[in-house]
């Protein structure tokens, strides 16, 4: 499942960052994206989804839905 598709409190652990575009996948990895990752979204934008905001490892970010769906996540029961 795609970070863009999931729940809003509803906890995963990053599976992979892949996208077409290698320099944005670079990006969301220097940002800190990486494996086994826990991952949380925690607000979402009311102007169309935008921004996606995320705690990532107690660490607080804002992504695009596109950014956010180069990021594959396996959500937490």
């Amino acid at each position: 499942m795609r970070l863009s598709l999931l729940s809003k409190g509803r906890p995963a652990k990053v599976v992979r960052v892949e996208c077409e575009d290698r320099s944005l996948e670079a990006k969301l990895r220097e940002v800190g994206f990486a494996e086994d990752d826990e991952i949380e979204i925690v607000h979402v934008g009311p102007l169309g989804g935008r921004p996606i905001c995320v705690r990532l490892n107690q660490t607080l970010i804002a992504l695009r839905p596109e950014e956010a769906a180069a990021i594959e996540v396996e959500p937490r029961q």
